[in-house]
This record gives C-alpha cells, structure tokens and sequence, in this order.
C-alpha cells in the first residue's frame, strides 16, 4: 500500500505539474492552428491513460513544442479532421515498435541529430510565434516565416495594434526570464503560468485591443476522425507524416527518459514498455481527434523537482486537468495569444544549444556539423526530410571516423647503392573514404626503389581499396627490379 507521504508528495507534484501544464498545452495547440482545447485533450489523455500505463514511472507526457511544426504542416497539408487518423496510425505503429522491444534502439540515434532536430524547430517555432506575438498570421513556414520578419518588423512599427500585442508579448517572456530568480515565488507559482496571468490580467485591467484565445468548447472541439480521413493515410505524404510522428516523438519520449532517470534514485525506465505507453496514448489521442504527444522533460523535471515519488502524481495531473477543461472552459477566452506566442518563443529558444555549440565545435567539430546541419536542412526543407538528412550526415561522419587507416613507411632514410627495399605497413580498416589519401601517399613513394606494401595490419579492407592496391602494385612492378616487389608476403588483409 502506497505510504502516506507519498501520496502527500504525488499530491503536491500533480498541482505543480497541472499548473505548468495549462498555458503549454493551450500554447502548443494555438501554435499548431487546432482548437486550444485539444491541447488539453491531449494533456489529459498524457495523464489519466499514458501515466498509468508502465515505463517510465515519473515523467509526464503531453503535447510538445517539438511537434508543433509538424503538426500545422500537418493541418495545413490535409486537413484538421485527418489529424486524428494520422496521430492514430503514428501510435499504432509505436505498440508495434514497443511490442518488438524496439525501444532501446533509438538510444543509438546520434545525439547530435536530435540536438538538431530540437534547434530546427525551435528555429521555425520562433519564427511563426513571432508573428503570433504580433497578432499577425505568419505567411508560411520555414524560409518563408524567416524571410518575412525583417516586413514584419516594418509592419510593427507603424501599427499601434501590432506594438500592443508585442509588449504583450516581450512582457510575457521577461517574466519566463526573471520569475524562476525570484525563488520563493518560484516554488508557488510555475514561470509559465505566472506570465500568462501576468499579461492576461494586464491585457483585461487596461483594456488592451490584443487578440484572445478562441474558445469553441471541449466537445466541439473533439472530432473523431471518419472514413475518408483514414483514406488519406494512402498517400505517400501521409505515410511519411505518420513515420515522422512516430519517429520523432518516440526519440523525443525515450530522450527524454533518459534524461528524467537521472533526475531521481526511483525505478528505471523500461524502454519498450514506455514506447508501448506513449504509443497507447497517441492512438487514444488519434481516435479523439487531438494533438500527438510526447513525454515532456519541462513537465517531467517539474515533477521530479516538485517531489513526485510514484505514477500517481501524473495521474493526478490528468484528473486537474480534466476538472478544468470541463468546469472552467470559457477561462481560456480571456487569455491573450501573444502571451502564449511568448511562451513559446521561450521554449524554442530552449531548444537552441547555443551554449553548448562552442565547446561542441572544440572537442567534436564532426558532431556539430551535423547538429547545424539537421537544424538547417528542417528549416530549409521540412521536418522528415530535414531529419532524414541528419540522420545521413551523421552515418556518413561515422564512417569516416571509423576508417581510419595510416601508412606506416620504413626503411627510406637508406638510400645508398646497397639499400633494402622501402617497406609499407597498412594500419586500421581502409575503405573507399580514405582510398584518395592512401593512393597519395603511396605515390610519393620513390620509384627506383622496391616497395614491399604489408597489409597484414588491416582489420579490414573493402573491395574499392583492394582494387585501388592491386592496381597501384601492377603499375609499379615495371619500374622495380623485382616484379613482385609490390607485393606482400602476409595474408593481404584480416577480416
């Protein structure tokens, strides 16, 4: 039976976690043009069904400003009643990755491609909100989105109602800025949800002309997806929506494990079962016709930090957001959307690693390459195709850095009439990538003398390179009194 001061403490935590949970959950779905109340939705479906499932025992799920862009191309791309069914076919295929024990694999995706992936969509989450912050509809996404901020600063100038909601807006972030230094308040009130209230409250004692949140009610909201929805799942770009939803918010969630295991001495997590958890709750999401979910570190090192010891207390957060989103609905009419477009413009600039690039260049130049990479080719093209473009930089810088192979070159200091021959040791595994700079080395090699090339040393030794080595031999046997010189008495390579 759970002990008394752990239900004091999950108690406790839930609150805390509610709390920050509201403004991000409206935020994220306003930013992903769907009905605020779906964010809710999707909290509520994170809590109640996700945090009772088994996995990860104290990090809690929600929607993410990780998959806001993607989820507005969604929208965008085919519809909001085909959301449902993609975020249901994105859930489906995460059981089955679960049910595979696929989980543990995507500890191998590289770091820094994830890094990336997070900085491009901060990139692009920012450059919409601030167009949000202004209570201006952005003109696209990605390029089109950056391109057009130096109009819109223009704009902003000139239009007094544009520089109202802007100081919303500012205002809001200074607050997520300087509320967590004020510790005392800190522990009462989450940063997120005292600058929303902050601005909302301001935006309502003054009378601002700001534009609100759109309140259709939390039934209305709650579309199901139907039949025809489902049969856009045939098409190749819903296939490739459906894997990135999937991909993405797996990596996200089982990341962000990882990182909340080391918050705490409770239980680890279990990968595959948690992958199956997220996995349920986004079916359930999908068949709601809400947003897709993920487990959320802010929310998850808020309930850490705030004490939580079991799953109840993110269960609990499930019920207090429930309890709102059916007792208080009209609440979130009042709140200003440039106040939210401040939120998230915060988050985004979270995602960015900008303390972390100088150091990462420093010590692992390969590593931030494809980290500015990932992040460039998101905001250039889109989300699946920047991140597979991640994922190839990053192969292809590990296999670079794995074949190494080096020349070990002896016996050219003798050169006098009676000198032996120059004898070459081939060191490492030589592929195709490093094929150009050993051929270089070896035609330096002087050509009146023999050359004996070992590659005994190799552990290993592709079909390109062999070829490359025969070649070079064949050629060199003319000019050398011994044919065979150019060969080697060892086995030519150990696989």
């Amino acid at each position: 039976m759970q002990k008394t001061t752990d239900i004091r403490a999950d108690f406790t935590a839930s609150l805390v976690v509610f709390l920050v949970a509201v403004p991000l959950c409206v935020g994220v779905a306003v930013a992903s043009g769907v009905p605020a109340e779906l964010g809710l939705v999707t909290g509520i479906v994170g809590g109640l069904l996700t945090g009772f499932l088994p996995g990860s025992s104290l990090q809690v799920s929600g929607p993410a400003a990780g998959l806001t862009v993607l989820v507005y191309e969604a929208v965008e791309e085919f519809g909001l009643g085909a959301l449902g069914a993609l975020v249901l076919a994105a859930g489906v295929l995460q059981v089955a990755m679960g049910a595979l024990r696929l989980g543990r694999w995507f500890r191998a995706i590289s770091v820094a491609v994830v890094q990336g992936m997070l900085a491009g969509i901060g990139l692009v989450l920012i450059a919409g909100q601030l167009y949000a912050l202004t209570d201006t509809r952005p003109p696209g996404t990605g390029l089109a989105n950056l391109g057009g901020l130096p109009e819109l600063a223009s704009d902003t100038v000139w239009s007094d109602q544009a520089l109202t909601a802007s100081a919303v807006g500012v205002g809001t972030i200074a607050v997520l800025v300087l509320w967590p230094r004020w510790k005392r308040a800190a522990r009462l009130l989450p940063a997120p949800l005292a600058a929303v209230a902050l601005a909302t409250g301001t935006v309502a004692v003054l009378g601002l002309p700001v534009a609100r949140v759109e309140v259709t009610g939390l039934l209305s909201a709650v579309q199901p997806p139907g039949g025809a929805d489902f049969g856009q799942l045939a098409g190749v770009g819903a296939v490739g929506t459906v894997l990135a939803f999937a991909l993405i918010a797996s990596a996200e969630s089982l990341f962000s494990a990882a990182a909340v295991d080391r918050l705490h001495d409770g239980p680890r997590t279990d990968y595959d079962k948690e992958l199956m958890a997220q996995g349920a709750g986004n079916a359930v999401c999908g068949l709601l016709g809400a947003l897709p979910m993920t487990a959320v570190i802010v929310r998850s090192s808020a309930n850490v930090r705030a004490g939580a010891r079991t799953k109840a207390s993110r269960v609990l957060h499930g019920v207090w957001l429930l309890l709102f989103a059916a007792a208080f609905p009209a609440a979130l009419g009042v709140v200003p959307l440039a106040a939210l477009a401040g939120v998230l413009v915060h988050a985004g600039c979270k995602l960015i690693p900008v303390r972390d690039m100088v150091p990462l260049w420093r010590e692992h130049r390969g590593e931030a390459v494809v980290l500015v990479g990932t992040a460039v080719a998101i905001v250039v093209t889109n989300m699946f195709e920047g991140v597979l473009i991640g994922l190839l930089m990053a192969v292809a810088k590990s296999a670079w850095e794995t074949s190494h192979a080096h020349l070990e070159v002896s016996g050219l200091e003798d050169d006098g009439p009676g000198a032996g021959p120059v004898r070459v040791r081939a060191l490492g595994n030589a592929t195709f990538l490093r094929l150009p700079r050993l051929l270089d080395q070896l035609e330096t090699l002087p050509r009146d003398r023999d050359v004996i090339l070992d590659l005994s040393g190799l552990r290993h030794l592709d079909r390109a390179c062999a070829a490359a080595l025969g070649n070079w031999a064949e050629r060199r046997r003319p000019a050398g009194p011994d044919p065979m010189a150019a060969t080697t008495p060892a086995p030519p390579y150990r696989a």
